[in-house]
């Protein structure tokens, strides 16, 4: 019993320092997440299942209302090494709420957002230094990846029950139930599903069992396009140009390119992503260096600043900007070809 008082008086103390300080300078916070610090007290002390099943109910509502205070920060670094305890905590509320939607999302999105910027990036960075630490990664970033897919059909299955037995035996047929009404709740599971599952593929490109699920990805993207194909600011038309450079074959630069030409419209040029996607998918693979050059500029050009809750994207896009140009000597035979007339 005293261990547990103590638990509690620690927890309000913690509590009413960052509601006490909220207003200065001393700690800075988003209101919801003083919220979400008292309700966190809540569900650590609550010994009735009723009102801990309220608490972390409430908790998974906070962090699938909007955009996180990770999004908005300006140092990766610390951000990267704050994600793995608050995916474990995300975790832990899942398993007291497993069909909590909102817990589900924020797992989704979380573990696909910190595999693609932290795992799967170290491992191209240190590819050349040691082949066994970038096989290592890979492995790793791909085990995120199918994580993030399957908290994203879990996500799907509260919606249609058995979607991801479905998916699997019939693509098409199982985007096909997704109905018009529900867009609005079920198109960020649609995104997430197809975006962890497209970069998985991505990362075992020699893995044909991962390459016999492009036609899932390729389902829930075209499902999604359906929908609302103005989706988050053009989402899902940047990650139609990704999913394009996955794939094996040769890529139709028309269609990659109407949809580079509608992303950077529905994003207003805010993504620095969007370039790169391009870049990666187009310029390479065909050889034009001097192109490459330009998308790359632009990408460093887009102020992380001017949109706050796209600063971790920028931020994260164009640490890999740079580190692209570092390696334009291995991605080009002639890294200073002129532009093409």
């Amino acid at each position: 019993m005293p261990q547990c008082l103590d638990t509690i008086g620690v927890g309000h103390r913690f509590f009413l320092v960052c509601f006490l300080h909220y207003e200065d300078n001393e700690v800075q916070l988003p209101a919801q997440w003083v919220r979400f610090v008292g309700l966190f007290v809540l569900v650590a002390v609550s010994a009735g299942c009723s009102v801990r099943k309220y608490a972390i109910n409430q908790v998974g509502d906070i962090l699938a209302s909007g955009g996180s205070i990770y999004e908005s920060d300006e140092d990766i670094e610390f951000v990267g090494q704050a994600l793995p305890f608050s995916l474990k905590l995300v975790e832990s509320l899942i398993e007291e709420s497993p069909t909590h939607r909102g817990l589900l999302l924020t797992a989704a999105r979380g573990f696909a957002v910190y595999s693609y910027a932290y795992v799967d990036f170290d491992a191209e960075v240190v590819a050349d230094e040691s082949f066994e630490r970038a096989r290592e990664q890979r492995e790793r970033a791909r085990g995120f990846y199918l994580r993030s897919h399957r908290y994203g059909i879990r996500g799907l299955s509260l919606f249609y029950p058995g979607f991801g037995v479905n998916l699997r035996q019939n693509p098409e047929a199982a985007v096909d139930l997704v109905e018009e009404k529900k867009a609005k709740d079920i198109l960020p599971f649609l995104y997430w599903s197809a975006a962890s599952l497209g970069l998985a593929i991505a990362s075992a490109k020699n893995d044909a069992a991962m390459l016999a699920r492009i036609p899932e990805v390729e389902a829930l993207l075209e499902r999604s396009l359906e929908l609302d194909e103005a989706w988050d600011e053009g989402a899902l038309h940047e990650f139609h140009i990704t999913l394009a450079g996955a794939k094996p074959g040769s890529v139709d630069v028309d269609v990659v390119r109407s949809h580079y030409e509608r992303a950077l419209e529905l994003s207003g040029g805010r993504r620095a992503s969007v370039y790169l996607a391009y870049a990666e998918t187009v310029s390479v693979p065909a050889q034009r260096a001097a192109e490459f050059r330009d998308l790359v500029a632009k990408a460093l050009s887009v102020d992380p600043n001017a949109d706050p809750d796209l600063r971790l994207t920028n931020l994260v896009a164009q640490r890999r900007a740079k580190w692209l140009l570092s390696q334009i000597e291995v991605l080009f035979l002639e890294p200073n070809a002129p532009a093409e007339s």
